[in-house]
């Protein structure tokens, strides 16, 4: 595995010769020995290599780091679901150079799709669509839709244009790409985080920095007559009435399935729980043998007094950014029960509690 390093985003097409060695940490051991180079146009052309050759590239996005496979290679994308432990019925999104290779991914581009594409591509949204014939199963966990976005991150952009470069001309271009980490667990936000998850399973990681959303993208289904929200995100659902200048409907049973949405999902190692502060601090103050961690929001209030607290702006935008990141570090202190501080019950926190919902959710 190599781990590519991408200091800057907006000097990603530099090709540098700089190389650091990789501190080695027990979280982070991994199977081979990564060696760490400065993201440039080399870099990024050698990844498209390896992903047009049928390996696995992790990548930065600006919600999640993706772990990137040739959406069009059935080989690559069952290694790619090995390597993360997915269930073959979950589908993937496919990530897309341009709002223009959408025709090529769908069997026919609605209304909706379109302006919906216009507005918020490239951006952290995903639009589910009708499938085009040549689409395969492994992307679309067997349905007849399959799911598309356009990343805005500088290096996804530039490892999608290589990927179209250094393509036949014969096959449309599109880099499936899951979060790059185990199935079901805390997604990753940084590259060390992608390291320590998947170690030497990985051909290599493009390093762009932390990830500036936090949380996966908006999933919209418009694949039929009314288009609905499968998954909340940073694009809200106001955002897309207003765009669409419609009322979203509910989404139902017979609405496709989407990555993320499971019961339960980013889940951290310590259990995890959703509480009201008094909640918090009376579990904190009658604790006996338990190692409490404790994600708690900044807000007129003393702080919670207790010695493992993150405590994090009640700014939903802010909030997500650091969401996950924030649950892998407390998650590392060997807590035993990790105590998440209840959001506000408003719309601009639709991302997060759908997050944190999932993460606590008890089976």
């Amino acid at each position: 595995m190599i781990l590519v390093s991408d200091s800057d985003n907006a000097q990603v097409d530099a090709a540098l010769d700089t190389q650091t060695p990789v501190p080695q940490t027990e979280a982070a051991a991994t199977k081979a020995s990564p060696t760490v180079e400065i993201a440039g146009i080399e870099s990024v052309d050698r990844a498209a290599a390896i992903l047009h050759d049928g390996g696995l590239v992790a990548f930065a996005t600006e919600t999640v780091y993706g772990l990137g496979a040739d959406a069009c290679n059935r080989e690559a994308l069952k290694r790619l679901y090995h390597v993360k432990k997915r269930p073959v019925a979950h589908p993937v999104i496919v990530h897309l150079a341009g709002a223009e290779d959408l025709p090529l991914w769908a069997e026919q581009v609605t209304p909706y799709a379109e302006k919906l594409a216009a507005t918020f591509w490239p951006g952290p949204l995903t639009l589910v669509v009708k499938r085009a014939a040549h689409v395969l199963d492994e992307v679309t966990g067997g349905q007849d839709t399959v799911a598309l976005r356009v990343p805005r991150h500088p290096l996804a952009q530039a490892l999608l244009a290589a990927m179209r470069d250094g393509g036949d001309g014969q096959r449309p271009v599109g880099i499936a790409a899951p979060s790059a980490n185990r199935f079901g667990k805390v997604s990753p936000t940084s590259a060390e985080h992608v390291r320590a998850d998947l170690g030497g399973d990985v051909d290599l990681i493009l390093d762009g920095g932390e990830c500036e959303v936090g949380i996966e993208s908006t999933i919209v289904d418009v694949s039929g007559d009314q288009p609905a929200i499968l998954r909340p995100g940073r694009i809200t659902a106001a955002q897309i009435e207003k765009a669409l200048n419609i009322q979203l409907v509910i989404a139902s049973d017979q609405s496709p399935a989407v990555p993320g949405s499971l019961p339960a999902h980013y889940a951290p190692r310590a259990k995890a729980r959703l509480a009201k502060r008094v909640q918090i601090i009376e579990q904190l103050s009658t604790n006996r043998g338990r190692r409490i961690a404790v994600l708690g929001l900044e807000v007129s209030v003393p702080r919670l007094a207790a010695a493992l607290t993150v405590v994090e702006p009640a700014v939903p935008a802010s909030y997500a950014h650091s969401l996950y990141a924030n649950l892998r570090s407390l998650d590392a202190t060997g807590a035993d029960l990790i105590l998440i501080e209840t959001p506000p019950d408003t719309p601009g926190w639709a991302g997060v509690m759908d997050r944190l919902k999932r993460a606590t959710r008890i089976d």
